[in-house]
């Protein structure tokens, strides 16, 4: 099953060749991953330093979690995206390591499901 479920419209320029899709199914409610080389600072996962957006800024309902162990983040949607309305999954640069190093750059994902 290769076909691709979400149409990825645009991505910040720093992490283009690190966007990838590994779906097994479909569904409504597309979970984001987001792996960091580094150990995050817990306090900075937040919903205010990542979210979801329609293309037009109104904000998605999501659940956020940090599994500190295999340094990744999940953006789980708590609402169905709408089939064919892009969105913006936006990390800020308030994103901190546990060394209190920012996100160089702010990150956005443009995609459409």
């Amino acid at each position: 099953m290769s076909s691709n479920f979400l149409n990825i419209e645009s991505v910040s320029d720093e992490v283009q060749d690190k966007v990838k899709q590994t779906l097994k199914f479909r569904t409504g409610n597309f979970v984001w991953r987001i792996k960091f080389s580094s150990p995050l600072n817990p306090a900075t996962v937040n919903n205010r330093n990542l979210y979801v957006t329609s293309i037009n800024q109104v904000p998605l309902k999501t659940h956020i979690s940090y599994d500190s162990i295999n340094k990744y983040i999940e953006i789980e949607p708590l609402e169905p995206y709408t089939e064919n309305e892009s969105y913006l999954l936006t990390i800020t640069k308030n994103v901190k390591s546990m060394g209190g190093k920012n996100l160089k750059k702010e990150i956005q994902i443009q995609f459409k499901i």
